[in-house]
């Protein structure tokens, strides 16, 4: 997963997705458990195997936590899959789903905006030598870091209160960012309310 987008609210992260036979996408499947007032629940592919009363996936897709869902859909053959044993302990090809994802993902960094070459260079030879310092002086590394975040508060008041004057739409903001509008919200909330 892409560390920016994560750090932006997980606005993007991916699974295997399933539909079943009637075309619909299941909800989650609760895990009985025994008593208590906790019913653990999961929508990880391999749950929706059709034993012990849970529905049985008919096919996988690419799913994203932004409401994405691939096009592409990749059949199970249950006349090859176990009936007694999880799903997850079959042979089963992930690679179309995980790749419809990592297209999905490649889309929303290409609309994002595009850091200039000199500043990505420079971002790069600052992690790079904080990674020293962190190693081989670690009071330097972390006086350092404590400047950087003054820095960081600063520049990106500075910034979302540039982007308010403008009344830029936050849909813009969310696009050029790589993540939801409700995580762009919250991001540009943290520098203008901290």
């Amino acid at each position: 997963m892409d560390r920016v987008l994560k750090a932006l609210g997980a606005a993007h992260e991916g699974s295997v997705g399933v539909l079943l036979a009637d075309g619909s996408e299941p909800g989650p499947v609760y895990f009985d458990v025994g008593s208590g007032s906790d019913m653990p629940s999961s929508r990880e592919w391999h749950c929706y195997d059709g034993r012990f009363g849970r529905p049985r996936a008919a096919v996988l897709r690419g799913s994203c936590s932004c409401g994405w869902r691939g096009m592409a859909e990749y059949p199970l053959d249950w006349t090859t899959l176990p009936d007694d044993k999880p799903l997850y302990e079959a042979d089963v090809d992930l690679s179309g789903p995980i790749a419809d994802y990592d297209a999905h993902l490649s889309v929303i960094r290409d609309a994002a905006v595009q850091l200039p070459a000199e500043l990505t260079a420079l971002l790069t030879e600052l992690v790079h030598r904080l990674d020293g310092l962190a190693a081989e002086e670690p009071l330097v590394a972390l006086k350092a870091l404590a400047d950087l975040r003054h820095v960081i508060s600063r520049t990106g008041e500075d910034a979302a209160y540039e982007l308010a004057a403008a009344d830029v739409p936050i849909a813009q903001v969310a696009t050029a960012l790589g993540t939801s509008e409700a995580a762009a919200r919250s991001y540009l909330g943290s520098y203008l309310h901290p």
